[in-house]
């Protein structure tokens, strides 16, 4: 929880900041972009465990494949009833809660966008750390894992951890190592349309 805290005052204070002073940073925001994706790419590589994966089976790869298309579908679907473009969309849906990755890739072709895609994304990561203990009883914990997209390798992968058991650590850890590898080159690709 002191995460988000963190998180909303860092947007506040960059709103505030930007409003009364704007700093020119360059291609600053894309070299941390770049920065923050080798971090993530060297983490991942020394937590991988082909091994224990395996045992997953085809959950490892439907999972997270059907959490991409479904956060797809539901850009589609919004864009339809809101009425943007349908590129933004599904770009912002397709940044799967990976809100630190998806609002500066979107920036880059639409600021108003970019806030959407950081702004949509964090909510989704919220909504994740508030309802994945109510969604477990209605829905398998191993299901309810897909709401979290991309962050269930790392910041709501204790919170499933916590209320759904050992077990689901490693399928939400799976399932966010997926989307993370994916999510660089899809949203890319749709924003090219």
């Amino acid at each position: 929880m002191r995460f988000l805290v963190y998180v909303l005052v860092a947007l506040i204070s960059g709103i505030l900041t930007g409003h009364f002073y704007a700093p020119e940073f360059g291609n600053l925001y894309e070299v941390m972009l770049y920065l923050l994706i080798l971090i993530i790419g060297i983490d991942l590589g020394q937590s991988f465990r082909l091994g224990e994966i395996r045992k997953l089976g085809k959950l490892a790869i439907k999972l997270p494949l059907g959490t991409l298309l479904g956060s797809i579908l539901g850009g589609l679907l919004a864009s339809l009833i809101l009425g943007i473009e349908l590129r933004w969309g599904l770009a912002v849906a397709a940044g799967c809660g990976w809100y630190s990755l998806t609002g500066p890739l979107i920036a880059q072709y639409s600021a108003v966008y970019g806030t959407l895609g950081f702004l949509a994304n964090l909510t989704r990561e919220i909504f994740t750390v508030l309802l994945y203990p109510v969604a477990i009883k209605r829905v398998r914990r191993e299901l309810a894992v897909s709401m979290g997209g991309a962050t269930t390798m790392d910041t709501t992968l204790p919170i499933m951890t916590k209320f759904g058991g050992s077990e689901v650590a490693l399928i939400a850890f799976v399932h966010g190592f997926v989307l993370t590898a994916l999510v660089p080159f899809v949203v890319p690709f749709i924003l090219q349309f």
